[in-house]
Order: structure tokens, then sequence, then C-alpha cells
């Protein structure tokens, strides 16, 4: 909606007409205080105001605007057009200036270009929070039937605007069939924002999902906008929600209840159109029956489950995952690593995989790396290999809980990576740690952590 501020009815009615005959939804302010009012009710997507007006100028609702929303387009009118007004709004943040009299279709194309920056902007934000590379279609491997029932209750719910929750073990991929979820709707095309709710502490997560004011707190030096407006008619994927914490339960239920929330430090209610897609790997149902999480909120969330199966529940589907990660990172690494011999294959299809399929694209990325040739084999998937039995076995306690078990396997692969990348690299640590993508210094100090003995260093 684009909000219209001008003290004189005539040309105020002009503005509409010409605006709602080019499809653009108007409201109007007839002075500075009425457009102040409005714009803390409303949201828009651009404001067309006089520089001259009764009861507070066009700089002071620039200034206001911008208060709103940092990244709020406003283009200032007037006919008392002197280089300093021009320049000071141009310093205050106006995207434009305007000169009376002035052509309709010039208007109009320069509101189609402000507001395509304006979205170009959005898109960029989009970008920087790390998700440039998946924007693309996702791709979903397996031929087995659970992964088959699973894509097609995808499909029957893609199209509509329900909140769809996918429930199934870490590793299974959740995030990739919440994209497939975005790109087979309606929204496909707008942004998909995903949050691991588990991975950022509670002080922190609600300033991610809904943003901070200028002056919030300190430190808070600019305003900052929100998973929640980043996602703005399109979709949000809310990853581990069952680890939010009672209060953060509570806001989330709002937005679900009325589609709008206050950024932290606000008192302007913010709208927003978002389809949530939410994902966990715990049992939500008990959670509530233990009063760890909300019941309103998991009645919101659940009106379409969806469960993963785990990837030992379909070994058929690994042959499949092996050769689309073997070619994906042969491909990225520029190796020419083609295929896996029938001894491993076997291997890998005997393992159980309690990572699912996220650890077997680790240990497939980790066999490219460490290949010496075209055809992957056994011995390149060292971690935990009996040599006699030709079959992967975890080779560490699985004792404890899920969160020890899983540090333990964790430093186990990266102390066997560490030390046969050494090995490979003939004991030179600055090509070791280009292999392995991390700092000379995060290597050292990884060497340390793990007693690994190196061979002395080759130039």
């Amino acid at each position: 909606m684009i909000l219209v501020v001008e003290d004189k009815p005539s040309m105020r009615r002009m503005l509409r007409e010409t605006l709602e005959g080019a499809g653009y939804k108007v409201d109007e302010a007839a002075d500075g205080e009425e457009a102040l009012k409005k714009l803390s009710l409303n949201q828009y997507q651009l404001i067309l105001t006089d520089l001259k007006l009764p009861r507070k100028d066009g700089l002071a609702v620039l200034r206001a605007a911008r208060e709103v929303a940092s990244n709020l387009p406003v283009i200032l009118m007037t006919a008392y057009g002197t280089v300093e007004s021009a320049v000071q709004a141009m310093k205050d943040g106006a995207v434009d200036f305007l000169a009376k009299p002035f052509d309709s279709d010039y208007l109009l194309r320069l509101m189609e270009r402000v507001l395509e920056r304006c979205r170009l902007y959005t898109e960029n934000l989009v970008l920087k929070e790390g998700f440039a590379e998946k924007l693309g279609f996702p791709k979903i491997v397996g031929a087995s039937r659970a992964i088959q029932q699973v894509s097609a209750l995808i499909q029957k719910v893609a199209p509509s605007n329900a909140t769809a929750l996918l429930l199934g073990e870490s590793g299974t991929g959740k995030e990739l069939f919440a994209r497939a979820l975005h790109q087979m709707g309606t929204r496909a095309g707008r942004p998909f924002i995903a949050i691991n709710c588990a991975a950022i502490p509670d002080t922190l997560l609600e300033n991610e999902l809904f943003g901070h004011e200028k002056g919030a707190y300190t430190g808070a030096q600019a305003q900052k906008q929100g998973k929640f407006e980043l996602a703005d008619t399109g979709t949000l994927f809310l990853d581990e929600i069952g680890d939010l914490s009672p209060a953060v339960q509570a806001k989330l239920l709002r937005v679900l209840q009325d589609g709008a929330f206050e950024r932290v430090g606000g008192t302007r209610p913010i709208q927003v159109d978002v389809r949530i897609i939410a994902a966990t790997n715990t049992d939500l149902a008990r959670a509530v029956r233990e009063r760890r999480f909300r019941e309103d909120l998991f009645f919101r969330l659940n009106v379409f489950p969806i469960s993963i199966p785990p990837l030992r529940e379909r070994p058929e589907d690994i042959p499949m995952l092996v050769t689309h990660f073997v070619h994906r990172f042969a491909q990225e690494m520029r190796k020419e690593v083609r295929e896996v011999t029938p001894e491993a294959l076997k291997a890998l299809m005997a393992y159980p995989w309690p990572g699912n399929v996220r650890e077997l694209e680790n240990f497939i990325e980790r066999a490219v790396i460490l290949a010496a040739g075209p055809t992957l084999t056994v011995q390149d998937f060292a971690l935990g290999v009996k040599r006699g039995r030709g079959e992967l076995e975890p080779d560490l306690p699985l004792t404890g809980s899920l969160h020890e078990v899983s540090a333990r396997a964790s430093a186990r692969a990266e102390r066997d990576l560490i030390a046969r990348t050494l090995q490979g690299t003939g004991g030179n640590k600055s090509k070791a740690a280009e292999v392995l993508r991390v700092s000379y210094k995060t290597l050292l100090n990884k060497i340390k952590e793990y007693g690994i003995e190196a061979t002395p260093e080759e130039a």
C-alpha cells in the first residue's frame, strides 16, 4: 500500500486516481500529524509526501518513516523546491525529490524503479543470511516406498498455506523437505528463511526472530529486521522448534494467531504474511504432557504433520544417495572420482547410519577428499572399518545421552580425518588446512587437542 501525504484535496485526489489506475492500493493523509499516526498503525510499501505540510512537515514524515522501517522508501514533493531542501531531504534518507508540477507517467516510472530497488535490497538481506547457494529447487534423492510416501504428502500440502510440521531424527533432511514444500507452493520465488532454534541462545533468539529498534538495548545502534520480516510473503522454516523457551513459545503463538509482532524495544505491531514450516527431532506430544511445550502452540504447528523416516529404515535409497554425493563432491572439488566399488557399497548399506543422510553425506565428502583414484574402495571409508567383515561399524561406545554419543562420534571423526589428511599431505599442515577447509590456526589447535602426532612438514 502507498501512503500519499498531501494537504490540497485536489492534488490528493489526482494522485489517488493516478496510483489506483496503475494498480496500487492507496491510503491518504491530509497533514503531517495524520501521516505519523497512520505510520504507527499500518505498514506501507512507499511514502509519497509533500514537503510543506500543516502540523509537521514532509521532513518530519520522512524521519518518522525511517524510524518505522529503515528501508521504507520516501519520495518528497514540493512546489517550493530549492537545492537546500533537496539536499537536506536526501541526507535524511529520501530516495528522490519531485518538483511540482510533474508528469504522472514520470511519477509512475520513478515509483516502479524505487520499489524494484527496495525489493532487491530485501532479497540481498536474504542472501546475506547465508542461503544464496541453496535457493535452487531442492533435489530429494530416493526411490524407496517410505520416501515416495513423504514426497506424495509434500505435493499435497505444498500448494496450500497450511502450517507443516516435519518430524524426524537429526540428519534426515528436514530442511530439504521444507525447501521442497516452499518451492512447490504458491510462494515459490519469494523468500525462504531458515533458523535453527537450538543453535541460538534464548537471549538472542527473540532478537533474531523479531528484530529490534534502534536503541532497544546497549549496542543496538541501528534498527534490524528479524527473520519474520525478511520472510514476509514467503516461508519461515523453524528448525528444532522443540527447543524453544517458554517465553519465545508465547511470542511465537501470538504471531501465528494474529499475524503480527513487535520488534524488541518497539511498540508498533508489524503485520506479516508468512507461511510457517516447523521441524523437530523431539516428541512434541510428550513435551506437551511434561509441560515443556505449550499445548496451544503444538496444536497451531501440528496442522499437517509429516514424518520423515530414518535412513536405516530405507537402505535401498543408499546407492542412489551415494552416487548423488560422489558426483556432487567430485564436481565441487574437481576430482576424477566417479564410482564406488561393490564391496564398499555393501559396507555402506550394512551400516545403520545413526546420523542418517547427513552422516552419509559427510562420509562421502571425506572419502572424496582423500581419494587417490577414480574409484572409492572400502579403505577410503576408513572410519570404523573392520577389514575382515567388509562392513562399517561405529567403533565407539554407544552409551549415554544422544548428545554425548554424537559428541564422541564427532570428535572421533575429526581426529581420524585430520590424521589421515596429514598423512596424505606428508605432514604439511598448510596443505592439510587447505584440504580440510579450516584456518591454519584452527588445525594446529585441533592437532594439539587430539594429541595427533604429525610427521615433519615437507616443503
